[in-house]
């Protein structure tokens, strides 16, 4: 390989960091294809390796001793070509995750890896492996079962392919209807999935949330219906003139959590220390159970009353069957 230009003193630096890792991991490794690994140049391989030889972390003395410094099989390297590094310094002095917070971001990955959205992704298996080598410790075992939903696969085929959907959905007022609708955009809010999409029936932008939709299929070939210049707003969930107004006490610190509710700019007013008033509009009173639950400690409601006893009634039944014996 021709030898490239020269490195920049910060493209230098980036490169031995990168070095290290690779030839701690890859004991003995031929020059050849460490330098086919990071597309340089054998000489840039050797010249680096010289350099690592020359670094270091100076001790107590403030001087460079023989444990100080980084050290090479030099005979290995000239009579066979390989790199092996028989002493590393400061490495393993760097701050590592505990095994408990690398068990936590395992557990992550684990939940990431589930969605349908991130099937058989090598990055997350990589990162996970790369999690347990740089833990502390062994980081317990975990398994994060989070239910794919195939409905999730589905409506994003139709969005990439402009396909128009049909699914019997539950409206606010817990109904089933059928609903004709040309797929735009699928997102995600906290933990909810949801189809923006243009409504045949009502000739209007809605929003979906993928739980609330059942038998979910397909009409390919048909023509779309919508207007050629729609534009999709920026937040998924816009005001409405049914939709019902709530007074809520929150958190002033949690405010950007409601900024799809509130708006751009939410009128606000003092409250106990700490906390704001200000009202959100919602569509159905299950949607405000969803969100008051979802920030528990962070939202009181506070009127009208209906509102107020929906919110307490759908907790105190989730509490309830906490407080239940168990049958196992």
């Amino acid at each position: 390989m021709p030898d490239a230009q020269p490195l920049r003193v910060q493209d230098r630096l980036a490169f031995l960091l990168a070095l290290v890792p690779y030839l701690l991991d890859n004991d003995g490794v031929n020059v050849a294809q460490a330098a086919a690994h990071f597309g340089v140049p054998e000489q840039r391989i050797r010249d680096a390796v010289e350099l690592i030889a020359m670094s270091g972390v100076p001790g107590e003395t403030k001087a460079y001793q023989p444990n100080d410094l980084f050290d090479i099989d030099w005979d290995r390297l000239e009579q066979r070509d390989e790199i092996a590094i028989t002493h590393q310094v400061a490495i393993d002095d760097s701050p590592r995750f505990s095994a408990r917070e690398a068990a936590a971001l395992i557990a992550g990955l684990q939940y990431v890896a589930a969605l349908p959205a991130n099937a058989d992704r090598e990055t997350v298996a990589r990162l996970t492996a790369k999690l347990t080598r740089a833990a502390s410790g062994a980081p317990a075992a975990v398994a994060v079962a989070a239910g794919a939903d195939t409905r999730l696969g589905l409506v994003r085929e139709a969005v990439a392919a402009g396909t128009v959907l049909v699914f019997d959905y539950l409206n606010g007022r817990d109904e089933r209807e059928e609903r004709t609708v040309e797929p735009l955009r699928v997102e995600s809010v906290d933990e909810s999935w949801y189809l923006r999409a243009w409504d045949r029936s009502r000739r209007a932008l809605r929003t979906f949330r993928l739980d609330r939709m059942r038998d979910v299929r397909t009409l390919p070939g048909t023509a779309p219906e919508r207007p050629e210049d729609i534009e999709l707003p920026e937040r998924i969930f816009q005001p409405s003139k049914r939709d019902r107004s709530v007074t809520i006490e929150v958190a002033e610190a949690a405010l950007p959590l409601l900024a799809d509710f509130l708006g751009d700019r939410p009128q606000t007013e003092p409250a106990r220390r700490g906390w704001v008033r200000t009202r959100l509009r919602i569509a159905h009173l299950h949607g405000l159970k969803r969100l008051a639950a979802g920030r528990a400690g962070l939202l009181v409601v506070v009127e009208p009353e209906d509102a107020r006893q929906a919110v307490h009634d759908w907790a105190s039944a989730g509490l309830a069957r906490y407080e239940q014996p168990s049958t196992r």
